[in-house]
């Protein structure tokens, strides 16, 4: 279970304005919201990417903040982090990309012919067939092949944490279902607790077991799918609706218009 108590963060200016909630084990939570609201830094502060000005994370009841660094190592080791550009080394082939997400101790004591086997599998696991990628380089994939060698990556050390930052970002709608469909599979094959922040609203909803909706900082919506799409809140349903996004976005715009106008000097 995680755990975010009274979470802020400020960069320069508020990001994070007091998030709190809970996150069950083996579920999957969609986070959503406005671009800058701070679903990318709620993300990171979860296994202490980035420190928060106040509040903590709590990790199957352990702080993640208050821990010493071999504490935190331990802590961090539960989870998996899938980055939204992918973050392949590329220097690396695909072989080393994925056996770099294995815990160094594993590394040390497993042979090549284990790691490898590991590596294949975890490849397998994200519809990658190990014969044609484990010996290329990140330059040689399509931007799909990316984004699932840097799953394969997250998942090779079996985690009981996913976090996904914007996983089908630049994917085309075909590879984003793709994307979307491997969340699915491994969440209810595994258990896996999975936190997925993204900006692909039906896609979210699409495997979710509950929904958060950030913003301004706060967490404004916190609900299943079907709560989501059923909500009255007019920025819910901007987000779950595209006429109402549209009709949100011309009464803004009206608002904005009427306010200069407003602050436009009367010509004599």
């Amino acid at each position: 279970m995680i755990e975010y108590r009274d979470v802020y963060k400020a960069f320069d200016v508020p990001v994070l304005a007091g998030v709190s909630f809970t996150v069950e084990t083996g579920e999957t939570l969609a986070v959503v919201g406005p671009s800058g609201t701070g679903k990318s830094v709620l993300l990171k502060t979860t296994i202490g990417l980035i420190v928060p000005d106040r509040g903590d994370v709590i990790i199957d009841g352990q702080s993640v903040f208050s821990s010493d660094p071999e504490q935190l190592q331990v802590i961090r080791r539960k989870a998996g982090y899938v980055f939204q550009n992918a973050a392949l080394f590329d220097s690396m082939n695909v072989f080393e990309n994925v056996a770099y997400g294995l815990p160094e101790k594993t590394l040390k004591t497993l042979g090549r012919r284990e790691v490898t086997r590991r590596v294949s599998r975890a490849l397998e696991e994200v519809n990658l067939d190990p014969a044609i990628v484990l010996s290329k380089l990140p330059a040689e994939l399509s931007g799909g092949m990316r984004k699932r060698v840097g799953l394969a990556r997250a998942i090779v050390g079996e985690p009981q944490i996913l976090l996904y930052d914007e996983p089908v970002t630049g994917l085309d709608p075909v590879n984003a279902a793709a994307v979307d469909r491997l969340i699915c599979d491994i969440a209810e094959r595994t258990r896996v607790t999975s936190i997925v922040v993204t900006h692909d609203i039906e896609g979210g909803l699409s495997i979710s077991d509950r929904v958060a909706l950030l913003e301004g900082g706060k967490l404004r919506f916190l609900g299943t799918p079907d709560e989501f799409r059923q909500s009255r809140d007019p920025l819910v349903r901007a987000f779950a609706d595209r006429k109402a996004a549209v009709q949100a976005a011309m009464e803004g715009s009206a608002r904005a218009g009427r306010l200069a106008d407003s602050n436009t000097p009367a010509l004599s």
